[in-house]
């Protein structure tokens, strides 16, 4: 059997890999019923159901009639660009503040675009540190520190 659209199959790998996960953890808990959900209701529907989707997936991307797709090599420098500045932003929270924090996040992050623009970014970054100080500190009332401990605040 020839893969033809590599794209497609390993998405369809990965949702059913997921989908057993989710399936498997939802069944630790108590199932219930349709009319009163337990704890493992959801998860344990959800991860049949992404096994299913990713096994549709998977088979479809071995038919004669999909699309020749292969998978790109893999960018880890681009992986660190998105992911690091979350655990950073985790770290430096309750140092720096919400604000230097999402300037950061949303900052290093976009350099790890292909289409990245230092105006975009600004652009970016003072609409989402708004954004996310609106819902979570003014909507929410969530108590967060909105800058660096040494300004005294």
């Amino acid at each position: 059997m020839y893969i033809r659209n590599q794209q497609d199959f390993w998405a369809g790998v990965m949702f059913v890999a997921f989908g057993a996960f989710f399936a498997s953890v939802g069944t630790e808990y108590d199932f219930g019923s349709a009319a009163q959900m337990g704890p493992g209701y959801f998860p344990t529907i959800l991860g049949v159901i992404l096994v299913l989707v990713g096994l549709k997936v998977s088979v479809g991307s071995l038919s004669k009639k999909a699309a020749r797709q292969a998978v790109n090599k893999f960018a880890f420098s681009k992986l660190l660009l998105i992911l690091g500045p979350v655990v950073l932003f985790g770290v430096l929270l309750e140092h720096l503040g919400l604000v230097p924090c999402l300037l950061l996040l949303v900052g290093i992050s976009s350099y790890g675009s292909d289409e990245f623009t230092w105006r975009a970014t600004i652009i970016n970054a003072a609409v989402l540190s708004a954004l996310c100080l609106f819902v979570f500190v003014y909507a929410l009332e969530l108590q967060f520190q909105m800058w660096p401990t040494f300004l005294g605040n």
